[in-house]
Order: C-alpha cells, then structure tokens, then sequence
C-alpha cells in the first residue's frame, strides 16, 4: 500500500482493513458510513490508550471478550460484549478513577453511543508499512544544498516555542522574546511531540498519523523542507547526538506498525526499519508492541527506544547502520515516557501499568532499578531538583492517583555522597487535588515546581495548575486557575490546562490551555516568580494547543 503525501486524521478511516467476523453476530449493529466514522473517532481519542488492536496498555483491554489465567492458575474473563452498550457509555462519559478522563463535553451523545457500539466489534486491523512505503512517501522538498548557509532572521532561536495545535494538524512557533507567533506551519494530524537538531536549527515534528516533519528555522520564516511518513500512527522522534554523529540520522518509533524507523537526519530519506514485536518480560508473544517513546544518548551513539508492551527498553548503537545493534533490557510494562535524571545518565521511564518508574543506566547498558510508585505515574519527561532534605530528585506526577512522586537519584558529586541510601526510593508524594497528571516542570534558575492535572473531571482541578515551593515542599501548592486568568469567557466544554514549560532564561512558564476545535484556546504565559500572568496569546490560529517545546531546553533536556 502506498501512502503519499499528507494524511488528515481522517485517512486512518478509509485505510483498507483486516476484519474477522468472530463474535460480530454478538455485536450491536453498525452500517458502513457509523463504522468509517468510528474508525475516525477510535483514532483520535482511544488508541493511543486502548492500542489499535485494543488489547489495551495504559487503558483497559477493550476486546469484545477476553480471557487470561493469572499466575496463580486463577482464569478471568471479561470483554466490551459483557458490558454492554449501556454500562459502556457511561464509562466513556463520565471517564473512571484509573485515569480515563470523561468524553461527555468532548464527544456527542451520539458519538458515545457509536463508539459504545463500535468497540463491541471485532477491531480492525490496519495494513503493515514497508521500508519500500515508507520510500514512496518521503518528499525532501528543500534539497541540504537549497538551504540557507546562515540564520536569514534575527529570531532568538533558542527561545522559540514549537506548540502543537493538536486538532488542526499545524505546529505554532512562537517568539519566546516578544510572544509574538513567528509561523504557522502544517504538520502531521495532532503532533506529538517536537524535538531539536544538536544545532538547534532544526524542529522535527511528528504526528499521530505517522507524519514526520523538518522545519528549517534559518530561512527569513520558518520553511518544512523534508517529510516522510512511518506508518498509520507514531509518538516519537530523536536525532543522532553523540560528537560526530550529529543529526546524521533521525530515529522514529509508530504504535502502527509496531516498529521504528531510521532516516538521514537532514532529509529523512528511509534507512532501515527494525520490528519490536516479539516477546513481553512476561514470556508471552505480544503482536502489537508499540515504540513509546525515544530518547538520545550524548555519552555513547545510542538511542533509547521504549516499546510499550513488551517492557522492554531497547540501547540501539546507531555507529554502524548496516550492522545495527540493539542491547534489550527487561523492565516492566507498560512503558511510556521519560526522561533523563540530572546527571543525565540514567534514563527514567514510566512502566503506568505496573506502577513503576524503570531506571536504565545507560553508562554500563544495564536496568539500575525499578522504583515502585502510585498509581499510573505518567511523567512527560520528569523534573530534576536538588531537595533540600533528600538531595537530588526526579519526579513524576499520576494519572490515576493524587500525588507527585520525588525519587531519589545518584550523583557522582561527593557533596551528594550523604544522600546515597535514599537512591532508587520515593522519598516523599507531593500531594494534589486531584488525580490526572500529565506534566511536571521546573528549572535550574527557578525556585517553583509546576504540576497540571487536565486529566481530572472536575473542572476547576483540570483548568488549573499547582504550583509548589521547593524551599518549603511541606506547604500546599498554590492553585493557578489557567481557565479564569485567561480571560476568555466560560465555555460548556472544560478547557485543560496543560503542560507546563518554561523559557530559556527560567523566568517564565507557558500554559495551554486546551479548549474544544469550534472554542477559543490559549496560550497562558506567566512570571514564574510572582505567579502572575505576564501574557495571554488568544490568536484565531491556536487551535486545540497541547505540548509546547522550548527550543533550548528540548536541546539540552532542561526539565
């Protein structure tokens, strides 16, 4: 199958698909225009959670039956045909306490009942994606030698923020001097994240539609120059950053297939695809094992590739393509995000489904723990601080409990050497309002740490932000309603307040503030000393703002 050029959101439902018909005669009814509507709907908001093949990961398996035996011999059955149509749209309305926010001002009545109705069937496969597809795809639009030999603006680059405008398929940058938006650009369908070249000259997004973009940030404005496709579905993009190889190839990872790519990093033309299914750490064969999220090495040519499913943390020695090599450790599932601690040698990453957060060393290639934790622990990329009690930390806030966790980390500085028997431990839960946490910040220059909650279904808990004091992380933290201080008048629909990030100088942080696709959104800007707000952007053209990048800091994993 051949994929050309850009796909909207809607292409995943006109994709051909493998169907059986097994428990389809159980299943309520749907015609053919319901069921490409709810392929549309299904790819939008469920299978980043559910999985395509809804075998479930942070989300509930959502098989129409289902049977397992537990360790003990104990046999469970279970599936969306037992629940039923009824108990099925309650839950997609209201959402549940494991961390599934409510659908109930997001989609129609309507649409609930569909999708109530569509996850009783038998789920649809979608087509594999060869390196010979992915060939077909590739535009380098802008040749490396058509390019510009110097910076044609005078944009602080380093303080430029890529901000995704997730349901209008288009990436924002905006001039983090002036908060003046520089360009508009069309992406890939709801942009997941957005990482940087070692020079800090080019942005490369990637969508949930497989999309992957270069944008040259040296011309007079902000110019794509290459795009390629990975598959119907992708999280994750990194470049080469170890001396010598510097954005000599770009990595991405899709949930479909389940598989990553490598392309040349300066005009993403198709190297080489690797496949992640196999095996889970629990031994058994697992068909869509979806690459999580990638991080890249700058003390060895590695990249840390997360395949979700499996558990299994993958050190991929890009130093020589042809005879790649690949060292796989085993953690625990479902793996997710992360980042790297302070010293930026252990890799922390989210394993939600089992509640802990897997520590990789990536100096010897080896697992140096795993740190049990509430429930559901969903970092972004994690905040690094030095406690004033427990030494240095890393942190991650939950989806499905009330709490921030701050786990101690080692440190080769011998004025840290007193700490070393809190390492790998939660020494202390911040706690919260609330349960439903995306994101977590804070900086080297700054003496606050920032935590969203947008994942919660009261309102005023997921229209704000809490912001805690390190100098005193005993006292509650201060409410932040984005919401209100926005100005924008109240919507039916809650506007979630989402992901914090803060400039390259430490002195401000950026707030979406992620309305409905027909309701007006924003980008809350405030003094991260005072808390007060500095600037509201309320252009027509921030639509649905989600993750905002700030240029140096996604450089250099400032978090």
């Amino acid at each position: 199958m051949k994929l050309k050029g850009f796909m909207s959101a809607m292409a995943l439902a006109t994709l051909p698909m493998a169907m059986s018909n097994a428990f389809a005669a159980d299943a309520p009814p749907l015609t053919e225009d319901e069921r490409a509507q709810a392929k549309q709907i299904y790819f939008e908001r469920c299978a980043g959670c559910h999985g395509v093949l809804r075998k479930g990961a942070t989300g509930k398996n959502l098989e129409p039956h289902w049977a397992k035996t537990l360790a003990d011999g104990t046999k469970m059955e279970g599936g969306t045909l037992k629940l039923g149509t009824d108990r099925l749209e309650k839950i997609i309305a209201y959402g549940t306490d494991g961390g599934m926010v409510n659908y109930d001002d997001i989609l129609t009545k309507e649409e609930i009942n569909l999708m109530a109705r569509y996850i009783q069937q038998t789920p649809d496969v979608p087509p594999e994606f060869s390196l010979k597809d992915m060939k077909d795809s590739w535009k380098l639009i802008v040749p490396v030698d058509k390019r510009p030999t110097k910076q044609l603006n005078k944009i602080n680059l380093k303080n430029v923020f890529a901000i995704t405008l997730r349901d209008a398929g288009k990436l924002a940058l905006v001039d983090g001097d002036t908060h003046k938006i520089w360009k508009v650009l069309d992406t890939g369908y709801a942009v997941h994240i957005s990482r940087l070249s070692a020079s800090g000259r080019y942005v490369y997004t990637v969508g949930r539609d497989g999309l992957t973009t270069i944008i040259d940030m040296w011309f007079e404005e902000p110019t794509t120059v290459a795009s390629v496709r990975l598959g119907s579905d992708a999280r994750s993009v990194d470049v080469s950053k170890f001396k010598g190889f510097e954005d000599k190839y770009l990595i991405g990872g899709t949930y479909w297939p389940p598989q990553y790519s490598i392309m040349d990093g300066e005009t993403l033309e198709p190297i080489k695809i690797v496949s992640t299914r196999g095996q889970t750490v629990d031994g058994e064969y697992h068909p869509e094992p979806r690459v999580a999220s990638i991080v890249a090495s700058t003390t060895k040519p590695e990249w840390v590739v997360n395949v979700k499913e499996t558990g299994q943390i993958l050190l991929v020695d890009y130093s020589d393509i042809k005879n790649l090599k690949s060292t796989a450790i085993e953690s625990a599932k479902f793996l997710h995000d992360g980042g790297w601690d302070g010293s930026k040698r252990y890799f922390m990453v989210a394993a939600n489904a089992s509640n802990k957060v897997a520590a990789v060393d990536t100096k010897t290639g080896k697992l140096a723990a795993l740190v049990d934790t509430a429930k559901i622990p969903h970092p972004g990329r994690g905040a690094n601080f030095v406690h004033p009690q427990f030494g240095p930390v890393w942190s991650t806030g939950h989806l499905g409990a009330d709490v921030v966790s701050l786990i101690s980390t080692p440190s080769e500085e011998s004025k840290y050497a007193k700490y070393k028997g809190n390492n790998w431990k939660v020494v202390q839960e911040l706690k919260m309002p609330g349960a439903g946490n995306l994101f977590v910040k804070t900086h080297p220059k700054s003496k606050h740490f920032w935590a969203d909650a947008p994942m919660n279904p009261e309102r005023e808990i997921a229209e704000s932000v809490y912001v805690f004091d390190m100098n005193d992380l005993n006292k509650p933290p201060v409410q932040l309603n984005v919401a209100k201080d926005s100005g924008l008048p109240e919507t039916t629909a809650i506007r979630r307040a989402v992901q914090p990030e803060y400039n390259v100088a430490g002195n401000e942080v950026w707030i979406s503030l992620w309305g409905g696709k027909k309701d007006q959104s924003a980008i809350v800007i405030y003094d991260d000393k005072t808390l007060k707000v500095k600037k509201v952007i309320t252009d027509p053209s921030i639509v649905t703002p989600t993750g905002k990048f700030n240029v140096f800091n996604t450089m250099h994993d400032v978090y």
